[in-house]
């Protein structure tokens, strides 16, 4: 049996890396569980918020959002960021990567959604393993396993 974990609204917002007033109107629409602890204190489902975040909202993401909008082809996206075109493909088809038009022949893609993904890739990658949901977001477990 697994017990569900349950942190203070400041703990998961600095773990999750996003803002408090974000996870209170989470909780405050139903999107995630919560409750109030003896002494006051909110506290909010630990997996319910990692689920809840927007990929765009993650500190991964964010750090990349300098380069959103910005086209550029998969095979440029290959070589850049170190990842198979094929993989990228997948990442496109699955709506994760956002496909922004084309240029003559060549397809351009969200660079900001391949440097993200590229990172997640990096740090969480296995061949065979799925990285993420169909939102973009991590899958559940992978940062926790990983640290």
């Amino acid at each position: 049996m697994t017990l569900e974990r349950f942190l203070p609204i400041p703990e998961a917002a600095a773990r999750l890396k996003i803002g408090e007033l974000y996870l209170r109107a989470l909780l405050q629409s139903g999107k995630i569980r919560g409750g109030i602890l003896p002494n006051g204190e909110i506290v909010v489902n630990e997996q319910d918020a990692k689920a809840k975040v927007p990929k765009e909202e993650l500190q991964e993401y964010r750090k990349h959002s300098h380069l959103r909008g910005v086209g550029i082809g998969i095979r440029e996206a290959s070589r850049k960021y170190g990842i198979a075109d094929v993989t990228i493909i997948n990442w496109s088809r699955g709506g994760i990567i956002h496909r922004l038009g084309t240029d003559k022949n060549k397809i351009l893609i969200d660079e900001a959604d391949v440097a993200y993904c590229a990172e997640i890739h990096q740090k969480y990658g296995k061949q065979g393993r799925k990285l993420f949901n169909s939102d973009g977001t991590p899958r559940a477990g992978l940062i926790a396993k990983v640290g």
